[in-house]
């Protein structure tokens, strides 16, 4: 049995300041009641500025949000949502777009059989890794690791002073 409301979480590490206004009206709408988003300038882009929410809400809500806002092209986020019985992830950079993928209750990643056969359906070992890394979302983990970063760069800046 499922739960009614799952555990989720938006990153948004990096959205033009200009959109600030429209992803939280979109988010308010998505969620139902009126969230406050602390946004903070994001170092690594110019121009930008991050922030993260927590939510509970039923399951499929995740899609939902990172359906929003992956439509504002310039925006690099990640959304998830997590039970007792796993959930979902999704992964967006301007660059290479939507990551979905299915995860335990720890976040791990399946990969479900099919894609599994798809990568092994050819004989080029080159060919086997890349549909693998696609089906991990490696791209989007490197793209996105820097900007996981930003937190504890700051954190670690203020304790050297």
């Amino acid at each position: 049995m499922h739960e009614k409301n799952l555990a989720g979480l938006v990153v948004i590490h990096s959205a033009p300041s200009a959109l600030r206004q429209h992803i939280e009206w979109g988010l308010n709408s998505l969620l139902g009641t009126p969230q406050n988003l602390y946004w903070r300038d994001q170092p690594l882009a110019a121009g930008t500025v991050r922030a993260t929410l927590e939510f509970r809400a039923p399951m499929g809500t995740a899609s939902k949000i990172a359906t929003a806002l992956k439509n504002w092209h310039y925006l690099r986020f990640e959304v998830s949502e997590l039970g007792s019985h796993g959930g979902e992830i999704f992964r967006c950079t301007p660059e290479l777009g939507i990551h979905r993928a299915k995860v335990d209750e720890v976040g791990t990643i399946y990969v479900n059989e099919d894609v599994i056969r798809k990568a092994l359906a050819h004989f080029d070992d080159l060919e086997v890794r890349e549909n693998l890394e696609v089906a991990l979302g490696m791209q989007w983990d490197e793209a996105l690791e820097p900007y996981r970063g930003v937190d504890l760069q700051e954190v670690q800046r203020l304790r050297a002073i």
